[in-house]
């Protein structure tokens, strides 16, 4: 798989909904893909219903032609908590295209890929001095 860069066309922030999540992972599931939760009810007993954010990551190629795109996910946990939580799953290239595009804008781009690398190194709420 080669990383995708925020430059890169196929570059991609989107903000999904969890039922658009919820068709992500079992078209996952139907095609045996290795990055996804273990099945539905595996990812609705961790991700809590709202909106959430997703990024193209890796692209993986055969042939010269994109197989699947392997992408974060950021979203609320089911737990109570007001700390979201982080996965990978992947995606068909059709699914990726009629994504509704956060990041138009280069400034934007570079802002939300900021973001999904902090948040993947992980983020505590730190006490100022």
């Amino acid at each position: 798989m080669a990383l995708i860069h925020s430059a890169d066309p196929d570059f991609i922030v989107s903000q999904i909904s969890f039922r658009t999540l919820l068709d992500i992972q079992w078209e996952a599931q139907e095609r045996g893909w290795a990055t996804r939760w273990t099945s539905v009810d595996a990812l609705r007993s961790q991700v809590k219903e709202g909106t959430v954010l997703l990024q193209s990551l890796m692209r993986e190629e055969r042939g010269g032609v994109v197989r699947a795109y392997r992408c974060l996910v950021l979203f609320p946990t089911v737990d109570g908590s007001d700390a979201g939580g982080g996965a990978t799953i992947d995606l068909d290239p059709g699914r990726v295209a009629s994504l509704e595009r956060l990041d138009r804008d280069p400034e934007v781009r570079k802002a939300l890929a900021r973001v999904f690398s902090l948040a993947v190194g992980g983020i505590s709420t730190v006490s100022k001095r």
